[in-house]
């Protein structure tokens, strides 16, 4: 029998034959797929891999259609390019920075907006919110309201970002029938197709695949430490003094040697949850050392950004060499923070 129905949690179409492909479900008048009940109900995750040509293929059919899009990020793991994009969508769009609950209370959203727009970014607006604070939710409606073309608005952003959870946030919020609930999950790859949601008569949202950032650490780690690396509470960031030839690792998934430079600071924006440990002398240590060299030249007040993990701010100039899993990106910018 032909079935058109899609799972209300990640938008896959419904299938009852097969329990090995995505969309399986005991029976067709079940609402979600047997993946999304496991994940919702049990925790249990179910890899699905798909290529991100199948994504990007979703994000130009969105440019075409002049509707206004919401691109939500994690402030905690700013993308290198912001504007990248930019390459698939030259709608309106507004950037929603998510997350701001993990960073420090200390940290003003107007610093992290002036930061941002000090890049020259094309964007009709940019909002700072917190979806687990219910914080500037308001705000973002009124802005959503402000500059959407048509009922439709689409959701877009990298896997993690936080986009189903500001999806159930605004039903929550305003949506007469907050019944439906997307499925959430710290891993890549929970949504699979575009779903509808209708929130009221003048707004529809449609949540979209997040873009697999095969650079992030999240697609390189195993479910438990990707659990430990998104943070579920307020970072308190960790300051190391380090002097030359002094290391600092985190986890197994990191080192850090700083080789030339005077005595420097090191603070630390990643998970609470991680172990951190500092080696006084790298002198014939080898730890994670059988992992990938990354050298850099870093100028005062940059920070060392680990894809997927957060940043480390760095005060002073001096010389670093990174140990990585290859295909982690890695990168320095101008302090955020």
């Amino acid at each position: 029998m032909n079935n058109d129905k899609k799972c209300a949690g990640c938008g896959v179409l419904l299938q009852d034959q097969n329990i090995l492909q995505e969309g399986y479900t005991t029976s067709l008048d079940n609402d979600i797929c047997q993946r999304c009940f496991r994940m919702k109900n049990y925790g249990e995750y179910q890899v699905v891999v798909k290529s991100n040509d199948e994504y990007l293929n979703i994000l130009k059919e969105v440019g075409k259609t002049g509707d206004l899009v919401l691109y939500v990020t994690d402030l905690l793991n700013l993308e290198q390019n912001i504007e990248e994009i930019r390459n698939y969508i030259s709608n309106k769009m507004i950037l929603v920075l998510n997350k701001k609950d993990v960073l420090p209370k200390s940290v003003k959203e107007t610093k992290l907006i002036n930061y941002l727009e000090s890049k020259n970014i094309h964007f009709e607006e940019v909002v700072v919110i917190s979806v687990n604070k219910n914080y500037n939710i308001d705000y973002l409606l009124s802005k959503i309201q402000e500059y959407q073309t048509s009922n439709n608005v689409y959701v877009v952003g990298h896997t993690n970002a936080g986009k189903s959870s500001l999806i159930n946030k605004l039903i929550k919020n305003y949506s007469e029938n907050d019944t439906q609930e997307l499925t959430m999950s710290p891993l890549p790859s929970t949504t699979l197709n575009t779903i509808s949601i209708e929130i009221n008569k003048l707004l529809t949202l449609i949540d979209t695949p997040g873009l697999i950032d095969t650079g992030s650490v999240l697609n390189h780690v195993d479910e438990k430490l990707v659990k430990k690396i998104s943070p579920k509470k307020e970072i308190k960031p960790r300051t190391y003094q380090l002097r030359k030839n002094q290391s600092i690792i985190i986890e197994d998934i990191l080192r850090i040697d700083y080789v030339e430079g005077e005595k420097n600071s090191f603070t630390l924006f990643i998970s609470n949850d991680l172990k951190v440990k500092r080696l006084l002398n790298i002198i014939n240590n080898n730890e994670l050392k059988d992992k990938a060299k990354v050298t850099y030249n870093v100028k005062y007040d940059e920070d060392l950004v680990i894809n997927g993990l957060g940043f480390i701010k760095i005060v002073n100039k001096g010389v670093i060499d990174v140990y990585i899993d290859n295909g982690i990106d890695t990168f320095t910018r101008k302090s955020l923070i």
